[in-house]
């Protein structure tokens, strides 16, 4: 099966199959927030992206093999209401952006600063830190040596813009240009975006609306 990153909320996962990471999206809650499931091919180690929501789904995704380390890509509630759940079945590390943490009521583990790498076996991720959506929200890039890159947005960026920053013109001054200068400006068109709800897109179908998205400020 070809992946489409289209999934719902009660219905299948979709995979997508890297050579050296498998990638499992599943969409959980009321809000339709994205979980994403990292697996090393060559470890089977495992990393979860955003415990937003239904730890029981969740733990069935996960399976017997368990996470190493789950990371929050932002302090808002819709994305950790099952992550105490599922730290406490798994025992997992936990992992969050410096500047969003203290707003997670689970303990965060390892403060992640822009640039910094984390680690699913083999396969490095790299984090980027985003301002304007949240004071620490991050991105996590998979800079895939055997094709295109692939970056997990969060809330930061969806198909057809920046995410919320809740009518704040400084918020989105600052989302806007993290967003192009860390994302746009570094990583090709065939990037692939994994946001942190609704469907995926590439940067290439995103990257022409630019100047739209600032003409309108949001």
């Amino acid at each position: 099966m070809t992946y489409s990153g289209e999934v719902t909320v009660g219905g299948p996962a979709d995979v997508h199959e890297l050579k050296d990471l498998m990638i499992t999206k599943i969409a959980v809650g009321p809000m339709d927030n994205n979980a994403y499931l990292l697996r090393c091919r060559a470890t089977d180690e495992q990393l979860l992206i955003d415990a937003a929501n239904d730890a029981r789904t969740l733990l069935g995704m996960i399976g017997d093999d368990g996470i190493a380390s789950v990371v929050t890509t932002h302090r808002h509630g819709d994305h950790w209401q099952a992550l105490a759940e599922v730290v406490a079945a798994t025992r997992a590390r936990t992992y969050a952006g410096r500047d969003d943490a203290e707003g997670i009521p689970v303990p965060t583990d390892v403060l992640v600063d822009d640039g910094d790498t984390i680690r699913v076996g083999q396969v490095e991720l790299t984090a980027r830190h985003l301002v304007g959506h949240t004071p620490g929200s991050i991105a996590l890039v998979y800079d895939d040596p055997h094709g295109h890159p692939h970056v997990f947005t969060g809330d930061c960026l969806f198909p057809g813009g920046v995410g919320n920053t809740f009518k704040n013109p400084k918020a989105f001054a600052g989302l806007i240009h993290d967003v192009e200068t860390k994302i746009f400006d570094v990583l090709p068109d065939e990037t692939w975006v994994y946001p942190g709800h609704g469907n995926d897109t590439t940067l290439g179908a995103e990257r022409p609306h630019l100047p739209e998205w600032h003409a309108r400020g949001w």
